[in-house]
């Protein structure tokens, strides 16, 4: 993984999405031969892995606006 803080953040937004993506996929194939609840199953897990994606992608975009927005590094304006 990457040492500066906000690329680290980057890289497990992108790993995310694709696990995302391949969850997504299962969940197409399932629908596709009538297995729904395993379909459920697998956008269920794309939706958290989303969710983990998004959480990463905000914390870049906080670590880049304290670092280069001129907010201070205390949360304070």
């Amino acid at each position: 993984m990457a040492k500066h803080k906000g690329a680290e953040h980057h890289e497990r937004a992108a790993e995310y999405h694709q696990l995302s993506a391949h969850h997504h996929r299962e969940a197409a194939k399932h629908y596709e031969s009538g297995n729904h609840e395993k379909a459920g199953h697998h956008a269920h897990i794309a939706h958290g892995h989303h969710l983990h994606a998004i959480y990463h992608a905000e914390e870049a975009g906080k670590h880049h606006a304290t670092e280069h927005g001129g907010q201070s590094k205390t949360g304070k304006a």
